[in-house]
C-alpha cells in the first residue's frame, strides 16, 4: 500500500476528498495540519448533526493506493484542477504490512471499573481479581468502557448494586437504557442481578449490536427503537452527549419511577449548569462523579 500525502486549506478539504475518492483511492482521511501544536484547532460536531466546518485551517488530507504509480498519477490529475491551487503535496510513502487485527486488539486492554468488576475484551483472559465481568469487542456503535463517561456509568452502577450479596430481591428495580450505543450499560445493570431491562437507540446498527453483546455476555435484555420503552423504570441510564439530554429533559424524566434514579452521562465540565437549567423544571440534577473533565449528573424522583 502506498500513501499519498496533501496539506490544502478548508475550503479545499471537501473538492479534494471527491476528487481522490473518484481516483480510486482505497481510503481518504483528513487531519489537523497543525495537531499538536499552538495552532491546533477543535473541531467536532454533536452525533446527528453536521460539523462546522469540512476542514482545518490547514488540512493533512492522506489517501491510500494499492501501487506507487497510482498514487502518482492521481496527484499528476489533481495537480491539473483549478481547485488544487493552494494545495501541497507531501510525498508518496510505502505503508508496511502489518497484522491490522493484532494492532487493533493490542489498543484494547482489560478496564477496570472497581477492584472486581471488570470489562475485558474476547481475545484477553479476565484478570484474576475481575468477580464481575463485561466481554466487549470494539465495534460500530459507541461504548467500550475505554471512555471515562462509560466508566462513570459503570461506577455508579456498581455502587448501587442491582443485587446484594445474600440474593435479595434487586434495589434499582426496572431500567431504561436509553441511547445504548453497543449495550455496554444494560449489560453491567444484568450483570448485577437486574432481569427488567428495556436498551434502546436511534441507531439500528446500535439495537443490533446490544443484541449481539448481551447474548455473547449470556444476559437477557429487550434492545429496540425509542418506541419500546413502556411505563416508568426505576433507573434511566443516558449516555449520550449535553445538547440531546437537553433536548431529551421532558421525555427521560417522564421514565423515572417515584423513588427512582436519573443518571445523565455524555457532559462536559463546563455544560453542567446548562443542564442543571435544563432539567430544573422537573428535578435537581447533582454532579455524582467525574472524571477527566467529564461529569456524572443524576436526579431521585
Amino acid at each position: 500500500m502506498f500513501e499519498l500525502g496533501l496539506i490544502c486549506p478548508e475550503n479545499r478539504v471537501e473538492s479534494l476528498s471527491d476528487a481522490l475518492d473518484a481516483l480510486d483511492a482505497l481510503s481518504v482521511s483528513v487531519e489537523d495540519a497543525d495537531a499538536q501544536t499552538d495552532a491546533e484547532q477543535a473541531l467536532f460536531g454533536e452525533p446527528g448533526m453536521a460539523p462546522p466546518k469540512d476542514g482545518w485551517q490547514r488540512s493533512r488530507v492522506l489517501a491510500l493506493y494499492v501501487s506507487e504509480k497510482l498514487a502518482k498519477d492521481a496527484l499528476i490529475v489533481l495537480q491539473a484542477q483549478d481547485f488544487f491551487v493552494g494545495c501541497q503535496f507531501l510525498g508518496v510513502h510505502e505503508v508496511p504490512e502489518q497484522d491490522w487485527v493484532r494492532l487493533t486488539q493490542s489498543q484494547f486492554q482489560p478496564v477496570s471499573i472497581t477492584p472486581d468488576f471488570w470489562i475485558v475484551p474476547t481475545w484477553h483472559e479476565p484478570p484474576v481479581q475481575a468477580r464481575t465481568i463485561i466481554r466487549l469487542d470494539p465495534g460500530l456503535a459507541f461504548g467500550t468502557g475505554t471512555h471515562p463517561t462509560t466508566r462513570m456509568c459503570l461506577r455508579w452502577i456498581a455502587q448501587h448494586m442491582l443485587a446484594d450479596i445474600s440474593g435479595t430481591e434487586n434495589k434499582l428495580g426496572r431500567v431504561l437504557d436509553y441511547g445504548c450505543g453497543s449495550g455496554i450499560l444494560a449489560i453491567g445493570v444484568a450483570k448485577y442481578g437486574a432481569t427488567d431491562i428495556d436498551a434502546v437507540d436511534i441507531d439500528e446498527a446500535a439495537v443490533q449490536s446490544t443484541r449481539l453483546n448481551a447474548q455473547a455476555n449470556q444476559v437477557a435484555i429487550k434492545a429496540g427503537l425509542p418506541d419500546i420503552a413502556s411505563g416508568v423504570y426505576q433507573t434511566v441510564l443516558a449516555n449520550i452527549l449535553a445538547t440531546p439530554l437537553k433536548v431529551l429533559a421532558p421525555l427521560l424524566w417522564s421514565r423515572v419511577a417515584l423513588g427512582g434514579s436519573l443518571v445523565l452521562a455524555g457532559i462536559l465540565e463546563r455544560q453542567a449548569e446548562e443542564l442543571k437549567a435544563a432539567y430544573a423544571s422537573h428535578c435537581q440534577l447533582n454532579i455524582s462523579d467525574q472524571q477527566e473533565g467529564w461529569i456524572l449528573m443524576t436526579a431521585t424522583r
